[in-house]
């Protein structure tokens, strides 16, 4: 059984609307971090939820910006590259998690897809003991910077085959990572992961690297 709920995160300064799946006996909570000019709605994120959720693995997709802040961006586009805002966001809500009582005993992994993959980045740096995986798809990794060498969470880069340059950059951050990592390339596949088979394959490469890194060690 799969449980759906909204949720309203209220963090230092704003109020964040969220979905969260609780499949019964959830292992795992997953974050996911939408990518540019997206939402907690992304079919393509809502996708790997509900391919987690199988798996027994809860997720929670929402909002990082607000409805006025999206409005702005949705015009000028410049809080989607502002990665210190999304990771400080991020921070805030994972230790919203920390305090909810239903979701504090799950273990924390992070999907961050474009930009949000950066900002997935600096929170799992700055949090290191909350957050044990990460998996980036099509990410933006390289606008984690300096943050990259500071991450100590396992670390899954997928990117698709026919997108040249994001490939490239996933490749630099590879080389900056200090900590366990891995570059999967899905075939035939461009940004967005549009192509046939090609999100499924996310789903799974996603759903096994969390399920092995996010199981309780005790």
């Amino acid at each position: 059984m799969i449980e759906l709920k909204s949720r309203q995160l209220d963090l230092r300064d704003v109020e964040l609307s969220a979905d969260l799946r609780l499949p019964t006996s959830a292992s795992a909570l997953v974050v996911f971090v939408h990518g540019s000019g997206s939402g907690r709605t992304s079919p393509r994120n809502q996708y790997v939820a509900e391919s987690l959720a199988k798996r027994g693995l809860a997720s929670l997709l929402f909002d990082l910006l607000t409805e006025p802040e999206q409005r702005l961006d949705n015009l000028t586009r410049e809080l989607r590259f502002d990665i210190a805002l999304l990771a400080r966001r991020l921070v805030e809500v994972i230790d919203w998690v920390g305090r909810d009582v239903e979701l504090n005993p799950l273990r924390i992994g992070l999907f961050g897809a474009s930009t949000g993959a950066a900002a997935a980045l600096l929170a799992a740096a700055v949090r290191p003991e909350a957050v044990h995986a990460v998996v980036s798809r099509g990410g933006r990794t390289d606008l984690a910077g300096m943050a990259l060498s500071q991450v100590r969470a396992p670390i899954l880069l997928i990117v698709g085959a026919q997108d040249p340059v994001v490939l490239e950059l996933n490749d630099q951050s590879s080389h900056a990572l200090q900590c366990e990592q891995q570059l999967e390339i899905v075939a035939g596949a461009t940004h967005l992961f549009e192509e046939p088979g090609a999100l499924e394959e996310v789903a799974r490469l996603a759903g096994d690297w969390f399920e092995k890194h996010l199981h309780d060690p005790d």
